[in-house]
Order: C-alpha cells, then structure tokens, then sequence
C-alpha cells in the first residue's frame, strides 16, 4: 500500500515508519520539521492545520496514520495547543475522505479517558480501566484527543472510511523509556494518573501496522497497553495506597495492566510481546 504517516520525524513516527517500510509499503512521510528519508517515496515539511499541505500529502495513497500533533500539554499556550491538535485532526481526516482514502490509523491518547493530566486527583471508577469508562476530562490536551475521537467517527459517517484511534499511554524505548522506569521506581505516586500504563514503541508500531493491514470495517477507539505496569508493586497494592477504594476484581494479579486491552486484540489480533522486566523488553 501507499502510506501516508504524519508526524513521522517525532519518536514513534520514527519507529512506524521502519516498521510500514520493512513490510514492503510506499510511504509518503509529512512533519512540521525537515525530515531526510531517502526511502520514502514523498516527504512534505510544513504544518498540518495547512490544508494544502494536506491536500497533497493525502492524494494517491490507500491510507494514514496520523500521528502529527503536540504530544503534551506542556506548553505556554494551552488554547493553542487544542486549536492546533483539533484542526489537525480535522484537516487530515476531512481530506483523507475527500480524496478517497479507506483507511486512517490515528494516534489517540489515554489522556482521553481524563486522568493523564488531570489538574486535580482523580480516581477510575474501576480497574482495568477500558473504553467505555465515562469521562474525567478537565484538561484541555485530554479534551484534543476526545475531539479526535470524534472527528474520526465523524469521517467515518459523512465519507465511510475506516478508522482506528488508538489510545496509547506513554510510549518508550532506550533512554527514554528507562528514565520513565526511574521515575516510577523512586515514587510510584508519580504515574498514579498514568495507572502506571506504558508501552513499548516497537510493539506501538507494529500495533499500528496491524491496524493499517487487517480487515477493519467501521470506526473503532481502542487502548493499546504493555500487559505489565511500570511498577515493582504489584497493581492490586498500587491500586489499594493510590486509589484507595477503587475495586480491583481478581482477575489482576501480579504486575498486570490496569487497562483492558481486549477490543484491540479482539479488533487487530494485536498482543504485546515486549517488557522491560527482561533484557528484550530494554532494546
């Protein structure tokens, strides 16, 4: 297939792409930085809330991932940021099914669900957490992913494509991922909001691949996690000292996520492979 991969220069743009070139498609890659890329078949440099800029990457390929957008709230302009994620959205959804495409793979977040970010404590309702959780939305990133969500089963309505938004923790390898380790390990509290929920970024690519190949009909949100948490605690006792009172059913036990991941798998066949408790896990 033709690709079109947004975002491809930031860290699991990186990572997807390798993974899409590897199983033999045609990738057409767009970011707001300059991106050296010989294998692509198209690079385009600017920004995404630009519909021409849009308008050109879409054209003549099968399907996208999107994954362009401000990945944090960590920033001066909060307003800006949601101005930017949303429009974002929309533009490259809108011209994906203006120009035809069948398919869009787009990198949600579990900020959706309203925890991540939240500017005050807040609890699930209950553990594993899955996608049909109400919402506790009170952060203007979270409330860009939601919108996203929306706009993607807008899409599918008004042009009948495909779309799978992916609802992905933090995503890590190498360093990156071993200083988040670190954080948990000096205090757990720290990733309370997180559920202590991360992901490999090999396993986020090719989760990605699988949503981009497999026999996908209509719009689908679904969360994609490790099937451990970050912490040496198990998750029943993170749960009891950080959300006290929230049931923990036995079915969790030891280290194992407190996301439930089973529309994805059901959804793409999708399993983890990878964790950082073994040296495979650390690549």
């Amino acid at each position: 297939m033709r690709i079109l991969v947004t975002g491809a220069a930031g860290h699991i743009g990186g990572h997807v792409t390798e993974e899409l070139l590897a199983a033999g498609h045609e990738l057409v890659l767009t970011d707001l930085l300059p991106l050296d890329e010989p294998r692509a078949a198209a690079v385009h440099t600017g920004d995404l809330q630009d519909a021409e800029l849009v308008g050109k990457a879409v054209a003549g390929v099968d399907a996208v991932v999107h994954l362009g957008a401000v990945p944090h709230p960590n920033v001066p302009d909060h307003s800006a940021m949601f101005a930017a994620n949303c429009l974002s959205a929309h533009r490259v959804f809108d011209e994906a099914g203006r120009s035809g495409v069948r398919r869009v793979v787009a990198a949600s977040s579990m900020a959706a669900a309203g925890l991540a970010w939240s500017p005050v404590p807040v609890s699930p309702s209950y553990v594993p957490l899955d996608e049909g959780h109400p919402s506790l939305v009170r952060d203007p990133y979270g409330l860009s992913k939601v919108v996203l969500e929306e706009v993607a089963r807008t899409a599918h309505r008004r042009w009948g494509l495909d779309a799978v938004c992916m609802r992905f923790p933090f995503t890590g390898t190498g360093d990156r991922l071993a200083d988040f380790l670190a954080t948990c390990a000096a205090d757990p509290a720290a990733q309370r909001h997180d559920l202590w929920g991360w992901l490999h970024t090999h396993d986020a690519a090719r989760a990605i691949r699988l949503a981009v190949e497999g026999d996908v009909t209509g719009c689908h949100v679904v969360n994609v996690t490790a099937a451990d948490t970050t912490s040496d605690v198990p998750s029943a006792e993170l749960m009891a000292a950080h959300h006290p009172g929230v049931p923990v059913p036995p079915s969790v036990t030891g280290h194992a996520s407190l996301f439930d991941t089973t529309a994805c798998t059901d959804l793409l066949g999708f399993v983890p492979r990878l964790t950082w408790r073994t040296t495979e896990g650390e690549s």
